[in-house]
């Protein structure tokens, strides 16, 4: 393996040889974002976990902190905001609540609902996670010039919306 090629490099080159019948030509490019995804998502675990939260609970406190003061939403709201079900949201509200992260209270427009708000302690955390979170992400991205982190945004909103 050569100083240019990668692991996926190798893999490629035998896909090629044994089935020269296929187009693989996308296969390297997904090899690589999987990796690239690995790679983010534990990096971004590990800030995540040294402020005490999971993925999930700082996806709540993140939806509840730039909703703007007061910083409260009712649980359908974060459930959509979050794109997920309204059982895994109430599980999540349940661990922050119980970690002084969040409250609930009762909905004064519906008294058969409740809000959700961050508590100062919660707003406390998720301010100083979003700062670590920011930086790590930044130094991840720091290989890249401005141009290459511009045209791969690109590339990947058109993935996305297609």
């Amino acid at each position: 393996m050569s100083s240019e090629q990668d692991a996926i490099d190798v893999i490629l080159t035998q896909w090629r040889r044994e089935r020269p019948d296929l187009d693989l030509s996308a296969m390297g490019v997904f090899a690589r974002l999987a990796q690239v995804s690995r790679l983010v998502e534990s990096a971004v675990e590990q800030v995540f976990l040294r402020h005490g939260l999971r993925p999930g609970e700082f996806d709540v406190l993140a939806a509840l902190r730039r909703s703007g003061p007061p910083y409260t939403l009712i649980p359908s709201e974060l459930s959509e905001v979050l794109m997920m079900s309204r059982a895994g949201m109430t599980n999540r509200i349940d661990r922050l609540e119980a970690a002084g992260l969040v409250e609930r209270s009762l909905d004064p427009a519906d008294r058969r609902s409740f809000r959700v708000s961050l508590t100062e302690r919660g707003r406390e955390v998720i301010d100083a996670t979003l700062t670590e979170h920011a930086a790590n992400l930044a130094g991840l991205a720091a290989k890249l010039t401005e141009r290459e982190a511009g045209a791969l945004d690109a590339i990947l909103r058109g993935m996305l919306r297609a």
